[in-house]
This record gives C-alpha cells, sequence and structure tokens, in this order.
C-alpha cells in the first residue's frame, strides 16, 4: 500500500480547516460512483471520529463501552522506491509499514482498520522498538510516552469494498461502505507517520 502515497503533494482541498474546526457547513467528501457525500450525512460519531485529533481506540471505547484491542495484520519495514512528499521520505530511505484492526473483544466487531507508515529516522529508539512490537495503538503509544504531537488531516474520502466487519470469519471479508481519513503526526517539528484508518459505516449507524 505504499505505493498509494508516492509522489502525492497537496491535500485534498477543504479538509485543512478541519485543524482548528469541527464544522463545516457545506463539507463533502469525495463519495461512491465519483458522486459527493455531505458529511452532514454521516452517523456523528463516524463524522467525530474523522476529524477528531483525539486517541481513535479511546473514543470507541468509551462510546462502544467494551474493551478495544488493537490486532496486527501487517508489520514490515521496507526501503521506499520514491518519494513520500507527506512525511518528507526520499528514495531509499527505511520506513516501517503497520496495518492493524481495532477490534471489540466482547462484540468481536471490526470497529476500524489503519495502515500506517512510520518515519522510523525521526523517532527515538524507545518509540521505534514500541510501534515494531505492534502490540499498542499509535495514539496510546504517543500519548503515554509523552512525546509533543499534534496531527493534520490530509483527506477524507469514501468508498465501497472489502472490509472485515467481524473477527469470527476473517478469511472471508464483506463489501462495506467505507469512510477513510489520512493524516499525518507531526513530532519533533518533522513529519513522522502517515495513518489511513477506515471505517465501515454499518456499525456507526446502528
Amino acid at each position: 500500500m505504499l505505493h498509494l502515497y508516492y509522489d502525492r503533494h497537496e491535500e485534498t482541498p477543504f479538509f485543512g480547516a478541519f485543524r482548528s474546526q469541527g464544522y463545516l457547513s457545506e463539507a463533502t467528501i469525495p463519495g461512491f460512483n465519483a458522486e459527493q457525500l455531505a458529511m452532514a450525512n454521516l452517523p456523528p460519531l463516524l463524522r467525530t471520529l474523522l476529524i477528531t485529533d483525539g486517541t481513535v481506540t479511546k473514543s470507541l471505547e468509551a462510546f462502544f463501552w467494551e474493551p478495544v484491542t488493537v490486532d496486527t495484520i501487517l508489520l514490515e519495514t521496507v526501503t521506499a522506491a520514491r518519494q513520500v512528499n507527506w512525511l518528507e521520505v526520499t528514495p531509499g530511505e527505511e520506513v516501517l509499514l503497520r496495518e492493524v484492526q481495532l477490534r471489540g473483544t466482547q462484540s468481536q466487531r471490526i470497529y476500524a482498520t489503519a495502515f500506517s507508515v512510520v518515519r522510523l529516522s525521526v523517532l527515538s529508539p524507545e518509540i521505534r522498538e514500541a510501534l515494531t512490537s505492534g502490540k499498542v495503538g499509535i495514539g496510546v503509544l504517543i500519548r503515554d510516552s509523552g512525546l509533543e504531537s499534534y496531527r493534520e488531516i490530509l483527506d477524507i474520502k469514501a468508498d465501497n469494498r472489502e472490509f472485515l466487519l467481524t473477527a469470527e470469519k476473517p478469511e472471508a471479508p464483506q463489501a462495506a461502505d467505507i469512510v477513510s481519513r489520512t493524516y499525518r503526526i507531526i513530532a519533533n517539528h518533522q513529519p513522522a507517520i502517515l495513518i489511513t484508518e477506515n471505517f465501515p459505516i454499518t456499525h456507526y449507524a446502528r
């Protein structure tokens, strides 16, 4: 999935405003069949998760009132073949690819999946080690480490594709309407982590 970020320069127009505002009356996102989907029509919790700069895992636990665990799907260090401009990664630089799912331990629902590209060179050895272990969410790790950071939303869009709605049958993903956001975490005054989170609308519309 790293290739999806190669050579991208600009954030999606309009969403930079969500860095400082939680309400934009005419906000729309690229939707299904090249149509625009109004943010106002999304379930309130999902709309909140898309623009918040807080910890997603903690928000999910508070709303659905169950523990949410982080299951690691992919954890691999690779060499970038081309530039990843959103992270200021240059060709030949090593990055960590990390894909996880956020699963309710009681309901077994998959509330979200997250794919991350981590620029290892700008993080401390302690944080790099914790990230490569894959045992905790990135937001929780940053909070507990005391690392000063902030998030910049780069892209929000809707799609229809396969998504693992439940952990009971991981070999058989189901088609689902997905809303995703891509943002980067700035740490030590440098882009450090690029994250795309995917949320199945069905879990949030109930």
